[in-house]
């Protein structure tokens, strides 16, 4: 396993984090990396998102430039 080190945690975060290790029985160290697998799992879940909105928005019908306008095709119809 790799090892990661962090440097100026601000006071107020680090307290944090400490305080939701000691609430779910967990040293720091294993708090900390949970939190970073949320948050990797979060940013997975964004980018799986953002190519399925991609995905859809390509699939959708796209009108041809030369067709006419829905204005167009009821003043047609109307005319007949």
């Amino acid at each position: 396993m790799s090892t990661l080190h962090v440097r100026s945690v601000p006071d107020e975060l680090y307290q944090y984090i400490q305080s939701l290790a000691q609430k779910s029985n967990r040293s720091l160290t294993a708090q900390v990396i949970s939190m970073l697998n949320q948050a990797a799992e979060e940013e997975k879940r964004r980018e799986k998102q953002k190519q399925t909105l991609y995905a859809i928005k390509n699939r959708r019908f796209q009108v041809a430039e030369d067709a006419p306008t829905s204005l167009e095709l009821l003043r047609d119809d109307r005319s007949r």
